[in-house]
């Protein structure tokens, strides 16, 4: 039940997500957007579905048919079990793991794997050429990611995704020093989150969004499905129900990555609310519920954000690609890095 809930919700999100994706393309562009399918074209994400669903599933006859066909799925597969780790709220997560954000990052990583799948498997020069570039930039953006999430982890003391979110919220009786001493337990809110805790942490989360942008081969990290260059890079020979996989793949991967973000830096489930003298607001919404609302909110404005980078900044060339991952990100995570060895030594 949990697997098919799972499963659901990346549906629905992708739906929701690729209307909301049109509408607001339309709207920075002065366009209208769908219109005609339903009120305000709300159907036609469901009738472009209808359509994959039922277009014929073409092997090309050079391709090897074996890596074509696994690919998608095991793309799919890689960003799907990330969600296995992620809690929801106090106590309600899929699995609870010791190890959670290192098993969410070594999961994903598989998805690499598909991507050469697809590009090599289907013996076409553009879907080689978009792999290899994919493969490029997931690996070496994983160095910057990995990097900014480990500052986190050094702060935290801890792996585990629920105990990093519950040390910001009023659950925690830590005492933090940043302009004086704020007693979390009592104050709760915006004030025990990451970003806030040690605030060197806001630097490594900006490192950590825009790793995350070309993990999930969003734009300006678009280079490995360039249509000026590639056609559709990796996935130029799929149609049908298996070009649908790697579509629901990668908008899944979008609230996968904007979720990790959202635990680690900007307070998980907890509320944003403090508590005001006698009136507890922060305790009140700590809830199963308010917590499951809190943390979508927040994951869907980083998925919000997302969109509006893709519609607003140009696509970087390859070079710019990688002297921005080499010559910056990685300079500045691992600063991050060594700063939050410090900050817990001395300040915490």
């Amino acid at each position: 039940m949990v697997a098919l809930g799972l499963f659901s919700f990346s549906a629905l999100f992708a739906l929701f997500a690729v209307y909301a994706e049109r509408k607001v393309s339309a709207f920075i562009q002065d366009r209208l957007g769908p219109t005609e399918t339903g009120v305000y074209g709300t159907l036609q994400t469901f009738a472009d579905i209808i359509k994959l669903v039922q277009k014929e599933l073409i092997t090309p006859s050079a391709a090897d048919k074996m890596l074509f066909v696994l690919a998608p799925g095991i793309i799919f597969l890689a960003v799907y079990l990330g969600f296995a780790a992620l809690p929801w709220a106090a106590g309600l997560a899929p699995t609870h793991l010791n190890l959670g954000l290192y098993y969410i990052f070594a999961i994903i990583s598989i998805e690499t794997l598909g991507i050469l799948m697809a590009g090599w498997g289907s013996n076409n020069k553009y879907s080689l050429l978009g792999a290899m570039r994919s493969a490029a930039q997931i690996i070496s953006y994983e160095i910057p990611a990995g990097f900014a999430l480990t500052s986190v982890v050094m702060i935290a003391q801890t792996l585990n995704l629920q105990d990093i979110a519950m040390q910001q919220g009023i659950l925690s009786t830590e005492k933090i020093k940043f302009l004086g001493y704020w007693d979390v337990s009592s104050t709760g809110g915006l004030l025990s989150w990451n970003i806030f805790r040690a605030p060197h942490l806001i630097i490594a989360f900006v490192i950590y969004f825009i790793a995350s942008l070309a993990e999930s081969n969003r734009a300006p990290f678009d280079i490995p499905e360039a249509e000026s260059e590639l056609v559709s890079g990796f996935h130029t020979e799929y149609s049908g129900l298996r070009f649908a996989i790697i579509f629901l793949a990668e908008y899944s991967m979008m609230f996968l990555v904007s979720m990790v973000g959202v635990i680690l830096f900007l307070g998980a489930w907890n509320t944003p609310l403090p508590n005001i003298g006698s009136v507890q607001l922060a305790t009140w919404t700590t809830g199963t519920i308010w917590g499951i609302i809190w943390i979508a909110l927040k994951s869907l404005t980083l998925v919000g954000v997302q969109i509006w980078i893709r519609w607003t900044i140009p696509r970087l060339r390859v070079d710019q690609l990688m002297s921005l991952c080499w010559k910056v990100l990685t300079p500045l995570a691992f600063a991050c890095m060594l700063i939050s060895g410090i900050w817990r030594i001395w300040v915490m």
